[in-house]
């Protein structure tokens, strides 16, 4: 057997965010809301901000942590599992945003889960309400071999200075931030609040492609390029002053404009870079060394040796799921490997046994995507196989990461109160109409291989936390009234997408009845598989189709004849009866 010598990789600490003051606090506060000295609205703008968020179904919460840049050890993956087994029913939900979430919560609970993750040192400050949400980034940051350098000390940074901040938890609606390590903006900066892009200067200087007001939401808007570069020791300044212009210029009268993006619409962008550069001499005048900070490399740990055990043999399905999940590191002779998790669901059982795999074959680490999976890191190239085999006994082998079988969901009507379809049932519809084309062979199945590179992204409104603005294939949920009827829908947006170019937001092509969705996709994918150009891959086999193009492929789907329509099409996924648009206020901008 082959002795195995883990490399310098990632800090040995374990990143501490929690405060029990903070817990103690959500007690009282509860108990004063108990008692009746807090009226619904203060309680709710408090706990909002302590990530406890209502659902639509009565006396229980959502309850969302934080995981800065998607950074978690092994043992605070266990902390989130075992959190789960008490407070959750055993499950646990990866966001768009790179959290956790925990559902059908109960609000007496909440202060237990609260102090048994921040025991490991996960927060849920911050993580909801009209605040600095979770600052994310690349899960790949520091071993992707596309990367100009690596941004985590930046997002740590980042996470540590706005985490408690004055202005940070009172802003006028939410504001978000990104890091991306690559010119192709990994992180999807161009929708953010403030989104970095690493660069390197003419003169060698680290620094970054400053981005500023963009968003999604019912109205999206790509960011505007701020600074095409700013010194990395700038990071703070800069974030600081576009936090202080939003606290001062978001509108706090209409939440529905809220965004920094609305600012950004109403001043332009040279009276919004005007208000930015006024309020960085202001933060440079009071003397303050905090927002000059330049990060450090994040320590190394100590090497650590293990035994790479014989692989054995070749297990089916092995081939594919490499291809599409594992990427070779930076580090010569490691690899990461991605463990998808459809819609982004894990059960406690899974989650411990990734962080058992990620201290027997990875660095110890657990990061969480934006795309809803876990990523291991560090992994000997040939312990691979051993990993996969342990995955495949655990469930957890799914391949297909980052392309067409890797829908990406809301949570939808299951819980939101803003929801007016069930998105992840749908997801699954998609998901099951995929893997059974596959199992089928023949030209379907070559199509869907053909298509692989598609993305697809599901909201249940037009509010696009699945991100459907961003997809080749997005849909967000909706309603028409058929034969007097209410029948769930989607909206079709085509194109979408964020690379080195920008966000782009897919065009609003048609609305197709839920239970049609499959079906249709399905057939999208095969008219491409039929008139593509040599290797001409999903994406841009779509950027060469006019909207009239594309309501001719999905005509047969759309054409709605209530004398024709089957009684199954008024009924929502996952539902028992007929479909009921049963939306709520949502919580979001309380």
């Amino acid at each position: 057997m082959t002795e195995i010598v883990r490399p310098a990789s990632e800090p040995p600490f374990v990143p501490r965010f929690s405060r029990p003051s903070d817990v103690d606090e959500f007690e009282r506060e509860l108990e004063r809301f108990e008692r009746g000295e807090l009226t619904a609205d203060e309680w709710r703008k408090f706990r909002l901000v302590r990530g406890c968020y209502g659902q639509r179904q009565d006396d229980v919460q959502m309850q969302r942590i934080k995981v800065p840049m998607g950074y978690l050890t092994a043992s605070q993956a266990r902390a989130v599992a075992d959190a789960a087994d008490r407070f959750a029913g055993g499950k646990a939900h990866v966001t768009t945003r790179q959290n956790f979430q925990f559902h059908f919560v109960k609000l007496s609970d909440v202060p237990q889960l609260m102090r048994a993750v921040g025991d490991a040192g996960i927060t849920m400050r911050e993580a909801c309400g009209n605040a600095v949400r979770t600052v994310i980034g690349s899960e790949l940051s520091g071993i992707d071999r596309d990367q100009v350098f690596d941004v985590r000390p930046h997002g740590e940074a980042l996470t540590r200075f706005f985490l408690r901040h004055p202005k940070a938890a009172t802003l006028p609606r939410k504001f978000k931030m990104a890091l991306s390590c690559t010119a192709r903006d990994c992180a999807q900066a161009a929708i953010n609040d403030v989104g970095f892009v690493a660069r390197i200067s003419d003169d060698g200087l680290r620094g970054f492609k400053v981005f500023v007001g963009g968003g999604l939401s019912t109205s999206p808007e790509a960011a505007a390029v701020l600074y095409e570069f700013a010194e990395e020791g700038e990071l703070l300044e800069i974030a600081e002053a576009v936090l202080m212009v939003f606290d001062a210029r978001g509108n706090r009268q209409n939440k529905h404009r809220a965004r920094l993006k609305y600012v950004l619409r109403d001043l332009g962008l040279a009276r919004l870079r005007e208000a930015i550069e006024l309020e960085r001499e202001k933060i440079r005048a009071r003397g303050d060394a905090r927002p000059l900070f330049t990060p450090t490399p994040l320590p190394p740990p100590p090497p650590r040796e293990r035994a790479a055990e014989p692989p054995g043999e070749l297990l089916p399905g092995y081939v594919a799921w490499r291809a599409s999940n594992v990427r070779a590191q930076l580090q010569q002779g490691y690899s990461a490997v991605y463990v998808r998790l459809p819609l982004g669901d894990v059960t406690s059982a899974q989650l411990r046994e990734v962080a058992r795999l990620a201290e027997l074959h990875g660095d110890g680490s657990v990061f969480t995507s934006a795309d809803q999976n876990l990523l291991l890191r560090f992994v000997p190239d040939q312990e691979v196989r051993a990993l996969y085999a342990a995955l495949v006994a655990a469930g957890l082998a799914k391949g297909g990461v980052g392309g067409l079988l890797d829908v990406t969901s809301c949570p939808g009507a299951d819980s939101c109160n803003l929801a007016i379809t069930t998105s992840r049932g749908l997801g699954r519809a998609i998901s099951d109409a995929l893997e059974a084309g596959l199992a089928a062979g023949g030209a379907r199945a070559a199509a869907i291989l053909g298509a692989s590179d598609a993305v697809l992204k599901i909201s249940g409104c037009p509010h696009s936390c699945g991100r459907h603005h961003v997809a080749d294939i997005g849909f967000h949920g909706a309603a028409r009234k058929i034969g007097g009827r209410a029948m769930p829908v989607y909206q079709l947006h085509i194109g979408g997408g964020v690379d080195e170019r920008g966000a782009r937001f897919g065009a609003q092509v048609v609305k197709i009845p839920a239970k049609r969705v499959p079906a249709a996709v399905l057939h999208l994918i095969d008219a491409h598989a039929a008139s593509r150009r040599d290797g001409e891959g999903f994406g841009p086999w779509l950027a060469r189709l006019t909207a009239d193009e594309i309501k001719a492929l999905t005509a047969a789907f759309t054409d709605i004849d209530p004398a024709a329509a089957k009684e199954d099409e008024y009924v929502d996924f996952d539902a028992q009866r007929g479909f009921v648009v049963e939306t709520k206020a949502g919580e979001c901008a309380a």
